[in-house]
């Protein structure tokens, strides 16, 4: 039986006796907020803007206020078990930090704060091919912790090989390959801005450090990064692939391979015909399609579909510990939880990506005992009243 997440509330009370505060706020749904007085504009609506008018990510988040928690009582839930195991991978409970690239731009430890504090708790992270810094630094800080590493899968096959093969041997379990971001969405925030992070170079560690990459170019990015930037962006984008190149992963890739991006019934069923091991329901945060489907409104029928063929995760809107609890409920085996950390991220570092995901990861456990459940096997649609 694990340790109650839950009590880190008390250990926020307790600290009000030394009349210490949290160092910022225990709502996930105020972060952005605060993150705003603190970071420059460019980095903030990089992270917080989406694609278009924003229309979908207000649906990702109206989604989740149309389904209601039914609380039970007298059910024993004293004694309680929130975690679980996806695809080999063992979890405190079924969150694992999204991949998120760039984070450099919100604080300059970047993902290597990120990779310190999901070790710190045992919680899984998934570190983009758009880090700020290489694979085998990440994998250093985060230690013996478990990590999935997220592709961007780049034309050309020879670097694609090298970067598969360096997560690999830095320890990376699962390959988590995105495919809704082949190219970039009108967003009208960073083009206001005129902010890019990857034409400055950064967010672009792992494919400057690759000896594939390295080895095309007539200086070495530190010496010249404008030809090396000019390389990377046609080999990183525009180029939409179609099914028949999922073989490829295969054969590069021991491990379970999830496909990031899937919001139709008919995809997941040929991820799941292809052999692929888990999916990810998700539009990207609503970051890429402008006026698409909530992630959540997609949810149900995509696991009645599939759920019995491989693991369906979820990720877009997520804020709250209720958040996860029905994502997990409509039949997510797990979420991807990222804006919240890397505001977290924002205002404290390592620390603050602490905070932040035990602050999550407390409301989820206390919301399931006190709705009356004493696992994540027991949430169901049954756990839910759906309204208008």
């Amino acid at each position: 039986m694990t340790q109650h997440l839950g009590g880190y509330q008390y250990e926020l009370y307790l600290q009000g006796m030394a009349d210490q505060v949290p160092p910022f706020t225990t709502d996930p749904t105020r972060l952005a907020e605060s993150a705003r007085e603190i970071l420059a504009a460019g980095p903030f609506w990089y992270v917080e803007g989406g694609a278009g008018s924003g229309a979908t990510m207000r649906a990702n988040r109206d989604a989740f206020d149309k389904w209601r928690i039914v609380p039970r009582m007298l059910r024993d839930a004293t004694a309680r078990d929130v975690s679980t195991t996806v695809l080999g991978t063992r979890m405190p409970a079924p969150v694992l930090l999204a991949p998120v690239g760039v984070q450099s731009i919100v604080h300059e430890d970047g993902e290597l704060a990120t990779a310190r504090a999901a070790n710190a708790l045992g919680v899984p992270m998934v570190l983009s091919t758009a880090s700020s810094n290489t694979i085998e630094d990440v994998a250093v800080a985060n230690g013996t912790g478990p990590r999935w590493f997220q592709l961007y899968w780049p034309n050309d096959p020879d670097l694609c090989v090298s970067i598969l093969s360096r997560a690999a041997k830095a320890g990376f379990s699962t390959l988590v390959v995105t495919l809704d971001t082949w190219t970039l969405a009108w967003r009208p925030n960073d083009l206001d801005n005129a902010y890019l992070p990857f034409i400055r170079g950064t967010g672009t560690a792992i494919p400057f450090s690759d000896p594939v990459f390295r080895d095309g170019l007539a200086q070495p990015p530190e010496d010249d990064i404008p030809s090396a930037v000019l390389k990377w962006i046609p080999m990183f984008t525009g180029t939409d692939r179609n099914w028949e190149a999922l073989p490829f992963l295969r054969e590069h890739w021991e491990g379970p391979i999830v496909l990031k991006g899937i919001q139709h019934v008919d995809d997941a069923r040929r991820a799941a015909d292809a052999g692929m091991d888990g999916i990810v329901v998700s539009n990207h945060g609503g970051r890429q399609v402008d006026g698409a489907i909530a992630s959540l409104d997609a949810l149900p029928p995509i696991v009645n579909a599939v759920g019995d063929r491989l693991e369906v995760l979820f990720d877009s809107g997520v804020r709250t510990g209720a958040d996860v609890f029905k994502a997990l409920a409509l039949g997510a085996k797990a979420v991807l939880l990222g804006r919240p950390y890397v505001w977290g991220l924002a205002h404290a570092g390592e620390a603050g990506v602490r905070h932040v995901v035990r602050s999550i990861l407390a409301d989820f456990d206390l919301t399931v005992a006190l709705s009356g459940h004493r696992s994540v096997a027991e949430l169901t649609a049954g756990s839910l009243s759906r309204v208008s």
